[in-house]
């Protein structure tokens, strides 16, 4: 697979199948992912990947307890943008269109945002966490590493959904892996499976600017 297909086919996937993801491939994806580039070479990102019983246990924990107050920290600033949020807004009524769930079902969206829990199906979770000291650029740095391993997953044929949800659960995410809360924030979970291809979920179309929206050339 060719980068630009790598790039083309990632997707967010929200329903995974039951398919079993081995040891072998993900190491293989994070091994590579290690070129990643980072300021100063800080290299600031960590993880703890599960799968079987101890994502189970996991799961288990982040179902019966409520969310953390208060939040590990804020994803939500860009909400007051109206530009931002009508963003927001557009593709959250187009995956709930796909699902058949009605803007005004507040009970159905609920349930599948308790979907974030269990990560969608997926076999493997990758738990991505740093140390506090980290500061803005090193946050940047986390997410070129977490993009480059969504696309070595495509280029395995896998998928992959990135989740600040679970940060609504840092603390106890931290606790059942042996991360001190003290020293560390917990930034986000990877699903990472193969995805439902029948799943309406996997399918509706994801809505982007256009490049000229976002890119100003000059001296070309």
């Amino acid at each position: 697979m060719i980068v630009s297909d790598a790039v083309a086919s990632r997707r967010t996937v929200r329903s995974f199948l039951d398919t079993p993801v081995d040891l072998e491939t993900v190491t293989r994806v994070l091994d590579r992912a290690r070129m990643t580039p980072s300021g100063c070479n800080f290299q600031p990102w960590l993880a703890t990947v599960l799968t079987g019983e101890p994502l189970r246990a996991m799961q288990d924990k982040m179902l019966a307890a409520k969310p953390q107050d208060p939040i590990e920290y804020s994803f939500s600033e860009p909400n007051a943008s109206p530009r931002h949020l009508s963003r927001l807004q557009e593709v959250g009524a187009r995956m709930y269109g796909a699902l058949g769930v009605s803007r005004d079902d507040a009970a159905a969206r609920e349930e599948f945002m308790r979907e974030n829990l269990v990560s969608f199906g997926a076999p493997v979770v990758l738990v991505c966490y740093f140390e506090r000291f980290m500061g803005p650029p090193q946050w940047s740095d986390v997410g070129m590493w977490l993009q480059t391993i969504m696309l070595l997953l495509r280029e395995e044929g896998l998928d992959s959904c990135p989740q600040e949800y679970l940060s609504l659960h840092a603390r106890l995410i931290k606790d059942h892996i042996g991360v001190s809360d003290e020293t560390h924030i917990l930034f986000c979970g990877l699903a990472i499976g193969h995805r439902d291809p029948d799943a309406p979920v996997n399918t509706f179309e994801r809505p982007r600017l256009p490049l000229d929206q976002q890119v100003t050339f000059l001296g070309f």
